[in-house]
């Protein structure tokens, strides 16, 4: 087998990967976000999951507004090398609706997406609005 290392990543065409979240205690699928090369070797030494923003254009550290950190435990990639996989301590909510995870909406029998589990905060709470 052969290791690999940041190098052998596939980022798209704007520099990015896509970054999953999940609960290093119960495996739960946090959120997804984006990572340019930038934010991956910030989460690597600052152990605080760092994204790039999309619709700012900026790096930004989960937790960095609402409080509500992502430690992160370890780092994988999948066998196409196009998918980080970060497997994180998270503080609070990890969603900015004040959810536990960003996907907290289910497919009912009717074809809605209707809304499971609690919400924990007050997005207003969180971000002062």
């Amino acid at each position: 087998m052969t290791m690999k290392t940041l190098d052998d990543l596939r980022f798209n065409s704007d520099g990015l990967i896509p970054a999953i979240a999940q609960d290093a205690e119960t495996g739960e699928v946090l959120m997804l976000a984006w990572m340019n090369r930038e934010a991956l070797e910030r989460t690597i030494e600052t152990k605080k999951a760092t994204y790039w923003s999309r619709s700012r254009q900026k790096l930004w550290v989960k937790g960095e507004t609402s409080g509500n950190f992502q430690h992160v435990a370890g780092i994988r990639t999948d066998c196409d090398q196009d998918v980080i996989l970060l497997s994180v301590h998270q503080e609070g909510p990890a969603c900015h609706e004040g959810y536990r995870s960003c996907f907290f909406r289910e497919l009912n029998a009717d074809g809605q997406f209707e809304p499971r589990g609690e919400r924990l905060m007050d997005p207003r709470e969180m971000y002062g609005q």
